[in-house]
């Protein structure tokens, strides 16, 4: 088990992988497919998804402190009730006005259960295991988003009712796993919060602001391709069809260099596996580039797979080492925010860049990124080299 009090992790992610699925089956298949049958506008269903994503994304900060000085197990609790009242409301009640302020309001509360479950897992893990645990913690919710796309969306076509009844049941567990956790506060790591002065709370946020235009730049990479994907597999002339035995070749190559990776990153420093991790993505991209990208798929699967599992373990526990343990959910928070905006701007830029340069120019300005995000860690200068931590070091404690 990667933490030591395993139960408390297990129903924290628990939480996370329930609400997430709620949160990805109303916004992104119950609330567009069901919408106009009540009443509700795709105006009005584009403003209540975006103002909810809106003010969880700029709430995740703030969100952290207030986690640190309510509890983090009221905050979750406050957010699964603003969850179950915004889909009873547009079960039963459907009204615009109404609808964008709950989804504003759950967006808000929600925003603490991302970083209140990193900030947990982090002081939970067990030595030496600390960036696989926050690794896993980050991917432990793809089933859950998977799921409410691929599931309650045709669910929601076939039968409504059902669906409906799913989406309430869920976030009804939600707020019986919320409750479970109302106790909980955010630990404190071993050796931390004792001796804190001005200075070293100071060191430990510029560290985090040294890591936030590489947080942006490599969540902006994947998020080219978030608006090209299906008219990209068209342009290939591939199906998802065709995506199943490459994609189950990354995904397990992807488990093999996200175990040994993890070792390396945690019994050395994360950056070396966050440099090898980002020059294969860098390499992936710029071969998916190239012409024929398509009779390639067997090549790109795993050369992806080992980058990226090479890279989620190395960043998460590059992040882990300097995050400031006064203000360590806020922290969170705050890295989590700006790779929000990350995800938000890349759709963009991705846009502009099929329309330019076709797919051609998506892959090369993702790899372009990538490279730009590999010299930034890597840059000889002392602004970088001086603000990340070069051994085990652990907010000012050295093991």
């Amino acid at each position: 088990m990667l933490w030591t009090r395993p139960s408390t992790m297990l129903r924290l992610l628990a939480l996370l992988v329930v609400s997430e699925l709620v949160r990805t089956g109303f916004f992104v298949s119950a609330l567009p497919v069901a919408g106009p049958g009540l009443g509700l506008g795709a105006a009005v269903v584009g403003l209540m998804v975006g103002v909810h994503y809106l003010a969880d994304a700029l709430a995740k900060g703030p969100a952290g402190l207030v986690t640190e000085r309510w509890g983090l197990g009221r905050v979750l609790t406050l957010g699964a009730v603003l969850g179950l009242g915004a889909v009873l409301g547009a079960r039963f009640v459907p009204f615009a006005g109404w609808g964008v302020l709950g989804c504003a309001a759950w967006g808000l509360a929600y925003a603490a259960l991302w970083p209140g479950l990193m900030s947990t897992s982090q002081a939970l893990a067990r030595p030496g295991r600390t960036a696989r645990a926050l690794a896993v913690s980050s991917l432990s919710v793809a089933p859950a988003i998977l799921g409410g796309v691929l599931g309650v969306g045709p669910l929601m076509q076939a039968y409504p009712d059902a669906a409906w009844t799913l989406l309430l049941v869920a976030q009804g567990l939600a707020l019986a796993l919320a409750l479970s956790l109302w106790r909980l506060r955010l630990p404190r790591l071993e050796g931390g919060g004792s001796g804190l002065t001005g200075a070293s709370v100071w060191r430990g946020w510029s560290r985090v602001a040294v890591l936030l235009p590489a947080a942006f730049a490599q969540t902006l990479a994947p998020g080219l391709l978030v608006t090209v994907f299906y008219p990209l597999l068209a342009r290939l002339g591939l199906g998802l069809g065709d995506l199943m035995g490459p994609g189950l070749l990354a995904l397990a190559v992807f488990g093999a260099a996200f175990w040994v990776s993890g070792r390396v990153a945690d019994g050395a420093h994360p950056r070396r596996a966050l440099a090898p991790g980002l020059l294969l993505l860098a390499l992936s991209f710029g071969t998916a580039a190239l012409p024929g990208a398509e009779a390639r798929l067997w090549l790109l699967a795993p050369l992806f797979g080992v980058g990226y599992g090479a890279f989620v373990v190395g960043w998460n526990g590059l992040v882990a080492r300097v995050l400031p343990e006064s203000h360590r959910a806020a922290a969170w928070g705050t890295v989590m925010a700006v790779e929000a905006l990350g995800y938000a701007v890349g759709p963009v830029l991705g846009g502009v860049a099929w329309a330019t340069f076709g797919p051609a120019g998506v892959f090369t300005l993702g790899a372009a990124v990538f490279l730009l995000a590999e010299a930034y860690y890597l840059w000889p200068g002392r602004s970088v080299a001086r603000a990340l931590p070069q051994r085990d070091e652990v907010l000012g404690v050295r093991r």
